[in-house]
């Protein structure tokens, strides 16, 4: 990861299906498949999963800590959370930010996050404070480096302006929304600013809601929590992106999956696309994108489709 001493694995965990979508006992098996294969890198929030019944949130950041505790292998994994977004713990204030640390470092139960997200911009409070915030944590050590997540350009830029100015910790990453179906936000100024200050790229949804898995498709009827996010994809555009990934993954008999993280990976500027996986056996295609590196010619294709 630019900027850091952070080694991580090329494709990043996502965590928000822990304590969701997958119980505790599904969850150690995926978290275990993935570091066998030698995954390190582990996305998280304090907020994951607020939005399921029962749940008042930090229930994935509580299972990741429970299984780095098991298995003892907290020094070998980078983990990232994030503050903000939490229903109790709304915006990024001093005191917000504070507070969430010591709550997710109990959780996770460890003394440091390696890399600590402003989950997104908060206009209410000025800059200068959350970054003040964020400063003092990575001085206590509590913090190893920051990171924004649903940042426009111009305030990402204004924040990596501050902090240089007040000789606070900068933000090393980026988290953008960023797949085939979804360009245009990042590409642009975004991807100008992220590249000028030498960030990290890390995107969300790099599967769109799993429709670049491709089993969300016209008639296709999926029991699954994420059909009805995959299924505003279901248009022209989606069946062009689909046409050609599925062109490109029976030529390679690749799964059309790793194709989709495949031209994520082959991006300027992404270091890790997160993705996650509710059972292991959802992992193997994930993880292959890592291998599996795309001619110029078939990223072009796949650009083109996605216009």
């Amino acid at each position: 990861m630019p900027h850091t001493d952070l080694d991580v694995f090329p494709l990043s965990l996502g965590g928000n299906v822990f304590g969701w979508t997958a119980n505790e006992e599904q969850s150690f098996a995926v978290l275990d498949a993935y570091a066998a294969a030698g995954g390190n890198f582990i996305d998280t929030a304090d907020m994951y999963s607020c939005w399921a019944p029962g749940n008042s949130g930090g229930e994935s950041e509580s299972i990741i800590g429970r299984w780095m505790k098991k298995r003892g292998n907290r020094s070998k994994m980078v983990v990232a959370t994030k503050v903000g977004k939490l229903p109790q713990l709304l915006g990024l204030s001093t005191k917000n930010i504070q507070r969430a640390a010591e709550d997710s470092l109990a959780r996770l139960q460890t003394d440091h996050i390696d890399l600590y997200y402003a989950h997104e911009d908060d206009r209410a409070i000025p800059l200068v404070e959350t970054l003040q915030a964020f400063d003092g944590l990575v001085r206590s050590g509590k913090v190893r480096y920051i990171a924004a997540s649903n940042y426009n350009a111009p305030r990402l830029a204004e924040a990596l302006r501050t902090s240089r100015r007040e000789g606070f910790a900068q933000y090393v990453a980026l988290q953008p929304h960023y797949n085939l179906m979804e360009r245009d936000k990042y590409e642009g100024e975004l991807i100008d600013t992220v590249a000028a200050e030498g960030l990290g790229s890390l995107p969300y949804f790099s599967l769109a809601s799993g429709f670049l898995t491709g089993k969300y498709r016209d008639g296709s009827k999926v029991d699954s929590k994420r059909a009805e996010g995959a299924s505003k994809y279901s248009n022209e555009k989606g069946r062009k992106v689909l046409a050609a990934l599925d062109q490109i993954a029976a030529a390679r008999k690749e799964a059309v999956g790793t194709i989709a993280l495949a031209w994520l990976l082959a991006q300027p500027t992404v270091v890790a696309p997160i993705a996650s996986a509710r059972i292991p056996e959802q992992l193997p295609p994930l993880l292959r994108s890592v291998e599996v590196k795309l001619t110029k010619e078939e990223v072009l294709k796949l650009s083109a489709a996605s216009e």
